[in-house]
């Protein structure tokens, strides 16, 4: 998680290229192979993309904290290891769809490389709206609370880039995924466009499909960014405009974030606990548990599951 820092933010460093499906799996892999893949003069090549992609390219494996920039180079990150090493990574090739979740989250907590999707999931709460709305809304956000000086045509860019990343073109149930241009965050069903008309509805809802993974390593972020073995479930719901929250990353409703911290509970014994004192809600950590170890738990049980489907 990349808290919001008014002196460390970004617009517009995608090219206009939404993440793409491969991208990831691609850049990462390549980068591995060759530290100065995105520099060099055969990149389109290697890449099979065009010049402008292969910024675009770099710039999601940063705000995606695959990579992260380390004074002028870049490193790969524990999480970006972890998933995406094409030796012993857990999903390389983003086959689960708790690994698109756990990118979401990674984008959308990234203030410093990704401010305009921070800023949507984490301070823009209307459900429904139109794209000029999203701009005049970023617009104001990025003059008023961030004093930042970015052209109109930069934010107008992001907010459109925005929409057409996450929502759906292509119907998954017929046209396989390697086949469509839709960028994965697509499948989410987090924005989707009304039909018929010019807006698009961002809605909090039980989210019964969000796996527990990337839910529980984004609750283990909050606390490790605020340092505290306790948390509000409104701290959980809504976005303190510093840090980003699972509740409102994840478009959660009430009910939706209980039913999942509960879900939580149970597949991390011993780790957490909820009490209500006096009303109030709190998520309390018994002991430490890192996100390295709820990974690797959660990508081994599932592939037991599907090699126990294979045998059966």
């Amino acid at each position: 998680m990349k808290p919001l820092n008014k002196v460390s933010v970004s617009f517009g460093r995608h090219e206009t290229f939404a993440l793409r499906f491969g991208w990831l799996t691609k850049g990462f892999h390549e980068w591995n192979r060759n530290k100065n893949v995105f520099e060099s003069d055969d990149a389109t090549v290697i890449l099979g993309v065009g010049k402008n992609m292969v910024h675009a390219i770099r710039y999601w494996l940063i705000a995606s904290q695959i990579l992260e920039v380390d004074e002028n180079s870049l490193k790969p990150s524990e999480v970006g290891e972890l998933i995406f090493n094409k030796k012993n990574g857990y999903d390389p090739y983003l086959e689960d769809d708790a690994t698109i979740w756990l990118v979401h989250w990674l984008i959308a907590s990234n203030a410093s490389n990704a401010t305009s999707f921070f800023w949507f999931f984490n301070h823009f709460h209307k459900p429904e709206f139109t794209q000029k709305e999203l701009c005049d809304a970023l617009h104001e956000f990025v003059s008023e609370q961030l004093g930042a000086r970015t052209s109109t045509n930069t934010l107008k860019s992001d907010i459109a880039l925005l929409l057409r990343m996450y929502e759906p073109t292509i119907d998954y149930r017929t046209t396989p995924i390697e086949e469509g241009l839709d960028s994965p965050l697509s499948m989410l069903g987090l924005i989707n466009e009304i039909s018929d008309t010019k807006y698009h509805e961002s809605k909090l809802e039980n989210r019964w499909n969000l796996p527990i993974a990337p839910f529980s390593y984004s609750v283990l972020e909050i606390f490790g960014a605020t340092q505290i073995s306790s948390l509000r479930v409104e701290q959980l719901m809504m976005s303190d405009g510093i840090h980003a929250a699972p509740g409102a990353v994840f478009r959660l409703n009430d009910e939706g974030l209980i039913a999942k911290l509960e879900e939580m509970i149970a597949w991390l014994p011993g780790y957490f606990e909820l009490r209500e004192t006096a009303g109030i809600h709190q998520l309390y950590k018994l002991k430490d548990i890192q996100f390295v170890d709820v990974l690797a738990k959660y990508y081994n049980e599932n592939r037991n599951s599907r090699l126990g489907e294979v045998v059966a």
